[in-house]
C-alpha cells in the first residue's frame, strides 16, 4: 500500500509539473516570442488593414467577385479546386487540391473550360493564357500569381478603372516580389487595394 502511495504521488507530481510547463509555461513563451517587433504581424496572419479595417491577409488568396461582371476592374487570383464554378471564387473556410492526375479526364476538361473563359474575359488567343491561371494550387488560396498572369490582366484593370495602361502596369510592378516560390509573384490582393486607391483618386 506504501509503495502504491508513493508511486501514486509521484505520478501526480510529473503530472502537475508536465501541466505547468507544458499548459503554462511553453504557450506564454510562445506568446511572447509572436510579440517581438518584427514577428507579430506574421503571428496575427499577416492581416493586411486600410484605414483601421482588417481587409484580407496576405497568406490567404480569396478572388475577388465583380458587381458587374462586364466591368470587372479587378485582378484575379489562381482558380479553386474546391469552387463550385470553374474560376471560382473558392471558399476560404476549407482548403486543398483536386487530387486530379495531368490526365483526368475531368481536369482536362476544366483546364480547357477555365482557359477559354479567361481568354474572353481579357480579350486575347488561348494560347496567351499563362498556365498559373487556369491550373488550382495545392491549397486553392494563392495570394500571388505570376508577372504573365498579372500582365494579361493589365488591360482589362485599365479600362474598367479609367486608369491607364501604363499606370496599372506600374502598380503591378509596385507589387511584385518573389512571392511566387522562386519566381516572382504579384500579390493579388495588395495589387487590387492600390488599384482601388489610384482610381478613386483619379476621380
Amino acid at each position: 500500500m506504501n509503495s502504491l502511495f508513493k508511486q501514486t504521488l509521484a505520478g501526480l507530481r510529473v503530472l502537475l509539473v508536465m501541466t505547468v510547463l507544458l499548459g503554462v509555461v511553453y504557450p506564454l513563451g510562445v506568446w511572447l516570442v509572436a510579440r517581438i517587433p518584427g514577428l507579430e504581424g506574421n503571428a496575427e496572419g499577416s492581416i493586411i488593414s486600410q484605414n483601421g479595417q482588417a481587409v484580407g491577409s496576405s497568406l490567404i488568396g480569396v478572388d475577388p467577385v465583380a458587381a458587374d461582371p462586364a466591368k470587372d476592374p479587378w485582378f484575379h487570383n489562381r482558380p479553386s479546386a474546391g469552387s463550385k464554378d470553374p474560376l471560382g471564387p473558392g471558399d476560404p473556410s476549407s482548403s486543398g487540391a483536386s487530387n486530379k492526375g495531368p490526365y483526368n479526364e475531368d481536369l482536362v476538361a476544366t483546364i480547357g473550360e477555365r482557359k477559354q473563359l479567361i481568354a474572353t474575359r481579357e480579350g486575347v488567343q488561348e494560347s496567351q493564357v499563362p498556365a498559373d491561371a487556369v491550373t488550382a494550387s495545392g491549397s486553392g488560396m494563392d495570394p500571388a500569381i505570376s508577372v504573365a498572369y498579372a500582365d494579361l490582366q493589365v488591360a482589362r484593370v485599365a479600362r474598367n478603372t479609367g486608369l491607364s495602361v501604363e499606370k496599372v502596369r506600374e502598380l503591378v510592378a509596385e507589387n511584385t516580389s518573389g512571392a511566387g516560390i522562386g519566381v516572382p509573384g504579384v500579390t493579388v490582393l495588395k495589387l487590387n487595394l492600390a488599384v482601388r486607391d489610384a482610381a478613386g483618386g483619379a476621380n
